[in-house]
């Protein structure tokens, strides 16, 4: 029998006098999975988020964080690490004490150390917070949050202003935590980190789920595409080769080795070289552009 989730939304609204923010809007996040949670801006998902994490009483609608009311404080905070997209420490805390009072707060034990070394903010650990630069304050907001390894982590804008080794090595602990069981639930404008690391995709749009699905699954709702360009002395391209605005060619496909072997097949019975060629499968971010074209 499989698990209960350890977040489950059903038909949940949130209006702010006349403005419908979210509307009947229902998922669930499974246990150990990564499910990130997308969407325009203006979309609803912090809304969401924020009623999920307990900051926000829903309008209608039930919201359940392992099985509980995430207003509940008590029976769930504890059981929850949240990485808000800016920092509230206070700028005379330390690093070391910053985490120590997350800890505090959060009632999760942990070495602050072994936290700290993992964000490689140990030679920090006496620095106060308003000396550290913009990089290294999201290390700290990521340290807090996973203070304590706990079950549920909630990830707002993690890489903003990390550098490429400091973004690696976030993921990396991101990994660590999925390996001892932890379920995680990622915002981010980067939508090739979803991509490569999702589960399982909500797309938000104007207060409801534009697409949910797997990145394959999501990514299969639009044609792959193959483009070129051809010398002026070409003969005409096959009928499915559309001309663009820039003179190049484009051919939409849900059958994307069949249509670029035909291509080919077509350049070489004709002695044509296909210029500028490129091809490829559909990418979430064509899926995010074609929000509101649907």
């Amino acid at each position: 029998m499989s698990s209960p989730p350890v977040i489950d939304v059903e038909r949940l609204n949130l209006t702010y006098g006349d403005f419908r923010a979210v509307r009947d809007l229902s998922f669930q996040v499974r246990r150990g999975e990564l499910y990130a949670l997308l969407g325009t801006n203006g979309a609803g998902k912090t809304s969401t988020l924020e009623t999920v994490e307990g900051h926000r009483a829903p309008t209608s609608g039930t919201v359940r964080v392992f099985g509980r009311s995430p207003g509940d404080r008590r029976a769930v905070r504890h059981r929850m690490g949240v990485m808000l997209q800016e920092s509230g420490f206070s700028p005379d805390l330390t690093v070391r004490e910053s985490v120590r009072l997350i800890g505090a707060l959060t009632r999760r034990n942990d070495r602050v150390e072994r936290v700290l070394g993992a964000v490689d903010l140990a030679r920090k650990a006496g620095t106060r917070v308003s000396q550290l630069s913009g990089g290294e304050k999201r290390r700290l907001d990521f340290a807090t949050a996973v203070y304590g390894t706990p079950e549920l982590v909630f990830l707002d804008e993690p890489t903003t202003g990390l550098d490429i080794r400091s973004r690696d090595a976030l993921w990396d602990a991101v990994d660590r935590l999925r390996e001892d069981g932890a379920t995680v639930v990622l915002t981010t404008h980067y939508l090739e980190e979803a991509q490569q690391r999702a589960d399982r995709i909500g797309l938000m749009h104007e207060g409801a789920f534009h697409r949910e699905g797997t990145v394959f699954e999501l990514t299969q709702t639009l044609p792959a595409a193959i483009r070129f360009a051809l010398a002026a002395s070409a003969p005409v391209p096959p009928p499915q080769a559309a001309r663009q605005g820039d003179g190049r060619f484009l051919v939409e496909t849900f059958d994307l080795q069949k249509d670029l072997h035909s291509l080919l097949g077509w350049a070489q019975d004709h002695a044509v070289e296909l210029r500028e060629l490129e091809a490829g499968p559909t990418r979430l971010d064509d899926v995010f552009r074609a929000i509101g074209s649907d």
